[in-house]
């Protein structure tokens, strides 16, 4: 992986106000089809069939960042294989295993290798997305599965990046077997839960800025005009509430937002 310098971008700026979020897509009840467009990138961390099997059906496009294709291979067995073919494998190549590339390399994977020390893999799939999107003349939203776990400085390059991210894309989401993440940009914001997959404990995280003010609804433990910081208050084992079908989130900066998956089986 290269030494990833967190450079900021050319980006247009994603306006802020009223956004809706809905995640119905982890549901493996409801996530039988993409209904919008959805762009998975595994990456290199330990993830369950489970977990995959449902991103898998909700993506329409699917990239194994470097190493992440040893992760999908391992997982499957021989006769499942087939089933989960990616449509990229991209990255400095420095951890994919000979006897991976040569299997996806035989189904027609393209496996593109990127010299570039300034950018991770994660940075050079998001920007195989890019391409993408200029070639199907629509936008993505992205899915990282992994990212979160592991080594420290790759999960604060995570946590770095896709807060960058936010200047250019509507929606990244972060999933592990544990959690699903992602930004809240500035103003208002409401997410709908979906009490069979989400919950109940969840967090409001200031991270990247020096402080934010908050104001919820739908939580156990809701925030009026509260000032959230790392040298001050931290919403983190909140809980969703059972009988809200929705949270709201106003934010005077950008936070990042978590939920525990409570379907999460091995």
């Amino acid at each position: 992986m290269g030494a990833g310098i967190s450079t900021l971008f050319n980006a247009h700026n994603v306006p802020s106000g009223d956004t809706d979020w809905d995640l119905s897509f982890l549901n493996p009840s409801t996530s039988t089809a993409p209904l919008v467009a959805r762009g998975l990138i595994i990456l290199n961390q330990p993830f369950s069939r489970n977990l995959l099997d449902g991103l898998w059906k909700a993506c329409s496009w699917h990239c194994c960042a470097d190493g992440g294709a040893n992760r999908l291979f391992d997982l499957l067995s021989e006769e499942l294989r087939c089933s989960y073919v990616p449509d990229l494998i991209k990255g400095d190549l420095d951890s994919l295993r000979v006897d991976v590339r040569d299997y996806y390399s035989s189904k027609g994977v393209p496996v593109v290798q990127d010299h570039d020390q300034n950018s991770t893999d994660l940075m050079k799939c998001v920007q195989a997305v890019q391409e993408h999107e200029k070639l199907e003349r629509l936008e993505y939203e992205i899915v990282l599965l992994g990212g979160l776990s592991g080594r420290l400085d790759q999960t604060v390059h995570t946590l770095s990046y896709v807060h960058k991210l936010r200047r250019m894309r509507k929606k990244v989401f972060v999933v592990t077997d544990d959690n699903i993440s992602w930004v809240l940009s500035e103003g208002q914001h409401r997410i709908r839960i979906d009490h069979d997959i989400l919950g109940p404990t969840c967090g409001l995280l200031p991270i990247g800025v020096e402080s934010t003010v908050l104001t919820t609804t739908g939580l156990r433990w809701n925030l009026t005009e509260a000032q959230s910081s790392f040298d001050g208050l931290i919403s983190t084992s909140n809980h969703l509430v059972p009988e809200e079908k929705y949270v709201t989130i106003n934010t005077s900066r950008p936070i990042w937002w978590c939920v525990e998956l409570s379907s999460r089986k091995d």
